[in-house]
């Protein structure tokens, strides 16, 4: 029945020019964008390596340092609030930063292991918990794909954590922080 009615709908003349201007808009944002070609070897290895390498983890801390190094400034010269608003805000943007990316980095990076953990190949003398997330015909833990799928594993595992962590000890975190950092600041609560 759905697929009826939306076969109706994309086979209009109306949706066809709709989406027919949104592929052009798109392709001209596209355009502006200048090209970019690496043919130095280094620089597509490094390029590699850095996708390969880093982790969710190690994203999220990357997220958070950049965070803490821009965000309380644009706080601190917003003109629309008065001067007490904006510290309270400085210091709760700081607070919030430093809660995030230190709950998410740990969260994430303590899944990640988890999961290096709990998927060992299935071998004499290896408990049945160590290959409680090893995926059917997995022959290696060594190989690329195998440990790209520990990364990817971890950071979904993490994700369901961080939905009640973020309730449990973001929050509860960022405020205590918020009083520390206002008291330290001067300013009302």
């Amino acid at each position: 029945m759905i697929n009826k009615i939306f076969n109706r709908l994309t086979n209009t003349p109306l949706y066809r020019g709709v989406q027919k201007n949104v592929r052009r808009f798109e392709q001209s944002a596209l355009d502006l964008l200048p090209d970019a070609t690496f043919n130095k070897p280094k620089t597509v290895q490094l390029i590699g390596d850095i996708g390969r390498d880093i982790s969710s983890a190690e994203n999220r801390l990357i997220l958070g340092v950049t965070a803490l190094m821009t965000q309380p400034f644009i706080d601190a010269k917003n003109k629309n609030v008065d001067e007490k608003t904006r510290k309270v805000s400085v210091c709760r943007t700081i607070a919030k930063i430093l809660a995030g990316t230190f709950t998410g980095y740990f969260i994430r990076k303590g899944c990640i292991k988890a999961i290096k953990a709990w998927s060992k190949i299935p071998a004499q003398g290896v408990p049945k918990y160590k290959t409680l997330f090893t995926p059917k015909g997995a022959r290696s833990t060594d190989t690329e794909a195998f440990k790209q799928y520990q990364n990817a594993m971890g950071t979904v595992i993490a994700l369901v954590v961080m939905l009640f962590s973020n309730f449990l000890i973001d929050a509860p975190l960022t405020k205590w922080l918020t009083n520390i950092f206002v008291d330290q600041s001067g300013g009302d609560k």
